[in-house]
């Protein structure tokens, strides 16, 4: 497993638990948003940064792509 991925899941994870719900809704939340990929690929980004500065671009990722 590349370290992209076992990063995407530990945010997957992390951010499931941090809205209070299963990581299999959440991952079909980024899904219906088209931003799966997007999370998947701002892997050097988020894995410098504080764990909330990811839980907030994802958070204004979807709001983005649910308001257009």
């Amino acid at each position: 497993m590349t370290k992209e991925m076992q990063f995407f899941i530990y945010l997957l994870e992390y951010y499931a638990a941090y809205k209070n719900q299963t990581t299999g809704d959440i991952l079909t939340a980024w899904d219906n948003c088209g931003i799966t990929n997007e999370i998947y690929d701002n892997y050097w980004l988020y894995h410098t940064e504080r764990i909330e500065n990811a839980y907030a671009d994802i958070d204004n990722l979807m709001l983005k792509r649910m308001s257009s």
